[in-house]
């Protein structure tokens, strides 16, 4: 069975944890090996972290009206307020100083973008700076909210295991005034082999000759594997690969590429139990890709992209069969079908919110909203094979 380690991370390691390696949030903060994972005890299935592996008091926290309210205003500018008031100091401490931390990281690399006019030859690295620095401080705005309001009911918990094979069909809407697409199917594989994940989707527009398809892998660094986590945690990090195929009919060209990143998960209980149920997502990355028209090929046929996004989350269920998790997130890429927003300091990606959650053994839901330049939808069915959640 595997183990949370017992040592508790410091906020600036936890901060750097999210943006770089979510995983290296086990090594402490001078990045020596916390050692060996200390002796836990037994816990009863679906009870989640046992308390020894809480960063947090073992006391649990009553509701209390006058933190939420204030979490939400002033709390969204000075975040940590609403648990303050509650009492709980050393939470506040902690998203204090995530938000400082992001703040900092923002202004690092969003003032030279303004100044040089989002110039190509220093933009990508001030990009990562600044949406670094956006990721911290929109994980922990969303802490500060979820902090006051979580006592208010049961935390989830990450499922103990998750199918060897899920395939999923459903229906995709897609409204963007620069194409007359807007009526997808969505088809969807995944298949998990102890720490390797392969994932497959297809989106096809019938009669309308707009198809994308991805397909791609994942290898878990650090952490239990999704097949047989055993009421460990969901902190993880992930190392991902994809090919990328998309062609546009009747406009007259098509895109390929490939991308690789690395993606991690950090579940925020380590900070504080008053976090318990939700969880900070980070990924970052790069694409290569190209342009085949039909006809003629521009020089402009071949670039890269920078691959970013962050979310904040939460398990959705405890015990039971009823299972999932829900994910509001920001993903700075802009050739999927939400598109891109033209901001003043360059363009940015889309917005979204996305879940899936098991009704039965066997059978399962999950759906995506997203709002970019364009605006989509998807509601898909989800059946498992094999092995028991």
């Amino acid at each position: 069975m595997t183990q949370p380690l017992c040592f508790r991370p410091r906020t600036l390691g936890v901060a750097l944890s999210l943006l770089l390696c979510p995983g290296a949030a086990w090594a402490t903060a001078g990045g020596e090996s916390p050692g060996p994972p200390c002796p836990v005890p037994e816990v009863a299935a679906g009870e989640g972290v046992p308390s020894e592996g809480r960063a947090a008091d073992a006391s649990p926290a009553s509701f209390q009206a006058v933190p939420v309210a204030l979490s939400g205003v002033p709390g969204l500018l000075f975040h940590g307020l609403g648990t303050w008031v509650a009492g709980d100091t050393r939470a506040s401490k902690q998203l204090f100083a995530l938000e400082g931390a992001g703040l900092g990281l923002l202004a690092v690399g969003g003032v030279p973008i303004a100044l040089t006019g989002a110039s190509r030859r220093t933009i990508g690295p001030l990009y990562l700076v600044a949406l670094s620095g956006a990721g911290l401080f929109s994980i922990s705005a969303a802490a500060n909210l979820y902090a006051a309001v979580s006592p208010a009911f049961p935390p989830g918990a990450p499922a103990p295991s998750l199918p060897p094979v899920e395939l999923e069909l459903g229906y995709q809407h897609v409204y963007d005034p620069a194409f007359d697409y807007r009526h997808f199917l969505s088809l969807g594989a995944t298949a998990r082999l102890s720490r390797v994940r392969l994932e497959g989707a297809l989106h096809a527009a019938p009669g309308e000759g707009n198809t994308r398809v991805r397909m791609g892998g994942a290898y878990r660094l650090l952490g239990a594997p999704e097949s047989a986590r055993e009421g460990a945690e969901g902190t993880a990090l992930e190392v991902e690969a994809a090919g990328v195929f998309h062609r546009f009919g009747p406009e007259g060209f098509a895109m390929g590429g490939v991308e690789a990143g690395v993606r991690g998960r950090y579940d925020m209980v380590r900070l504080s139990r008053r976090l318990e149920g939700s969880f900070a997502e980070v990924s970052a990355g790069m694409a290569f890709q190209g342009y085949s028209y039909f006809g003629p090929v521009s020089e402009d046929a071949l670039h890269e992209q920078l691959l970013f996004s962050f979310g904040y989350g939460v398990y959705l269920g405890r015990q039971g069969p009823v299972r999932g998790e829900a994910l509001l997130y920001y993903n700075h890429r802009k050739d999927d079908y939400a598109g891109g927003v033209k901001a003043a300091v360059g363009v940015l990606g889309y917005f979204g919110v996305r879940g899936r959650l098991f009704l039965s053994e066997r059978w399962g839901v999950s759906a995506d909203v997203q709002a970019g330049s364009a605006y989509t939808g998807r509601v898909s069915a989800v059946y498992a094979l094999g092995g028991e959640r």
